[in-house]
Parts: C-alpha cells; sequence; structure tokens
C-alpha cells in the first residue's frame, strides 16, 4: 500500500465507517440516521434550553446553574463537532474527509471531552461546599466561577493542541477506513505507517493527567459529602442532601463508564471489535449530551419549575 509522507499530506484522504455490514442495499445506514438525528436534535435543543433559562431567570444565578449552563454549552459544542460528518456518512453515504479536517474534528472532540470532565470536577466541588460549607456557599463560589471557565478552558487546549501537529508528522498509507464516523485520535494514530510511539506516549500522558485526575478529585468529594452527610442527626435530612446530589452522579456515570470503555476498547483490541468500538463511541458522544438536560430537568426542582414558567401554557 502506497505511503502519504508529511509533504503529500494535502492530497490525502480518509473514509469514515458507517455502521459495520451495513451498505447502500439494506439501507442501514439510512435506518440508523434517524435514531442519531433525534438524539442530535434532543441534545442542541436540550441543552438551548438549559443555556437560555440561566440566563433569564433572575432565581437561577447560583454558582451551582451557572456551572450547568456551561456544561449545557460544551455539549451543544461536542454534538456539533460530529454532526457533519456522522449525518453525512448515515444520510449520504459521504464518507470521505480530508485529513485536515478530520485533524481538526479530533482537536475538538477531545478538547470537549476534556472540558466536560473539568466542569464535572468543578460541579462536585460546588455539590461539596453546599452540603459542607452551606452559610459560605455564595461567597466562595460566586467570585470564582468564571475563573474555574477559564483555567478548564486553557487547560484542555493546551494538552490537546499538541496532537493535530504530532499526527501531522506522521506517514500514512493511502485510503485507509477508520473506525468510526467521525475522527478519534487512537483510530487516525493507527493508520501510520510508521512507529507512533512518541505521539502516543503523548496521548496517553494526556489522558493520564486528565480523566484519573479528574475522577479522583471528584471521588474525593463525595467521600468528603458522605463524612458530612453521615454527621447529620436525622436519616430524612441525610436522604434530602443525598438526593441533590443524585443527578451529578448519574451524569458523571454517563460520561465516565462509556469514555473508559471506549478508550481501553479502541487501544487495545483490533479491527474485528469495529461494532463495540462504533457503539460505544455513539454511546459517548452522542448519547450523554442528549440525556443530561433531561437528567438535570427531573431531578432538580428549581430546573423544572423555570422551564415550566417559560414555556408552559
Amino acid at each position: 500500500m502506497p505511503m502519504v509522507n508529511s509533504s503529500d499530506i494535502n492530497h490525502l484522504w480518509l473514509r469514515l465507517a458507517g455502521f459495520p455490514g451495513a451498505d447502500a442495499s439494506n439501507h442501514l445506514n439510512l435506518l440508523l440516521s434517524f435514531p442519531l438525528c433525534f438524539l442530535y436534535l434532543l441534545s442542541i435543543l436540550g441543552n438551548g434550553i438549559i443555556v437560555f433559562i440561566t440566563r433569564v431567570d433572575k432565581q437561577l444565578r447560583e454558582p451551582m446553574y451557572l456551572l450547568l449552563s456551561m456544561l449545557a454549552i460544551v455539549d451543544i459544542c461536542l454534538t456539533l463537532s460530529t454532526l457533519s460528518t456522522t449525518l453525512n456518512v448515515f444520510l449520504f453515504d459521504s464518507t470521505k474527509i480530508h485529513f485536515y479536517a478530520c485533524l481538526t474534528q479530533l482537536f475538538f472532540i477531545h478538547t470537549l471531552c476534556a472540558m466536560e470532565s473539568s466542569i464535572l470536577v468543578a460541579m462536585a466541588f460546588d455539590r461539596y461546599v453546599a452540603i459542607c460549607n452551606p452559610l459560605r456557599y455564595t461567597s466562595i463560589l460566586h467570585p470564582i466561577i468564571s475563573k474555574i471557565a477559564l483555567v478548564a478552558l486553557i487547560r484542555c487546549f493546551c494538552l490537546h493542541f499538541p496532537m493535530p501537529f504530532l499526527l501531522k508528522i506522521l506517514p500514512y498509507c493511502d485510503k485507509q477506513t477508520l473506525s468510526y464516523a467521525f475522527c478519534y485520535q487512537i483510530d487516525v494514530t493507527k493508520l501510520a505507517c510508521a512507529d507512533p510511539t512518541i505521539t502516543t506516549s503523548y496521548s496517553l500522558a494526556v489522558v493520564l493527567t486528565t480523566y484519573p485526575v479528574d475522577a479522583v478529585l471528584i471521588l474525593l468529594s463525595y467521600v468528603l459529602i458522605v463524612k458530612t452527610v453521615l454527621g447529620t442527626a436525622k436519616q430524612v435530612e441525610r436522604l434530602k442532601v443525598l438526593n441533590t446530589c443524585v443527578s451529578h452522579i448519574c451524569v458523571v456515570l454517563l460520561f465516565y463508564i462509556p469514555l473508559i470503555t471506549l478508550a481501553l476498547v479502541s487501544r487495545y483490541t483490533q479491527k474485528d471489535s469495529i461494532l463495540a468500538r462504533f457503539l460505544l463511541g455513539g454511546l459517548l458522544l452522542v448519547v450523554p449530551p442528549a440525556l443530561n438536560p433531561m437528567i438535570y430537568s427531573i431531578k432538580t426542582r428549581q430546573i423544572r419549575s423555570a422551564i415550566h414558567t417559560k414555556f408552559g401554557t
């Protein structure tokens, strides 16, 4: 198979994968486009409503709702980052993507996933302060909310900015097919016709300094929360306090479980697991952004009340 050097990268096109085994004759890709379109629409609409009501409702100006608004914005951006290629593959059978467009897409996907993880850490800290130090909740968090957002953005951008350049300098074999309907860093790295040790090592270092650290911080926050709650005298009060954390815990699990599974499957399995990777990739990048607004709308009374006030009849 011919190799494409970095100097010839301008002419390199990659092929995105639809559902494994699907082709134009059985219309499976077209059939799957309907639930995908529904999930994309649900994500953009649901997160758009969350952003809207947290901006216009004066009662939703607490740090918790500002962080929820940030999460919704990241989810919208994450949805849009895969929308064009995924729907092109499933609706129009348009599977080609230029190498530079692929690098751009994977940069945004990985950066936004890291941003979501950072915001989940901030939300865990928010719950910790609200439960363990409620009298100083507003005074502690209000002055630093914008700083948290800025630090998260700078951290994620700086960690993932080198990745497209590390991928660009590798030589690639022409006419190669990716495993997803979008570009994923590990997937692109496997297309290289040379030893990608530097790229994979940097990628692994970024992953290890992002998601495990964030997960430990979230876990530590909840250990302190549980310790505080167990000191509460009445069981009814304990359940009431813990109920305020349920929505955040659900969102954390919905984000981290597919993320960890996808990373392990993509890194340590071969092409014969394309079906599992396809399903996990969709679960990570499509389902959580669609379900997050529903989780917070169902579990958070203030959000439900604000939605009813603004859109109720």
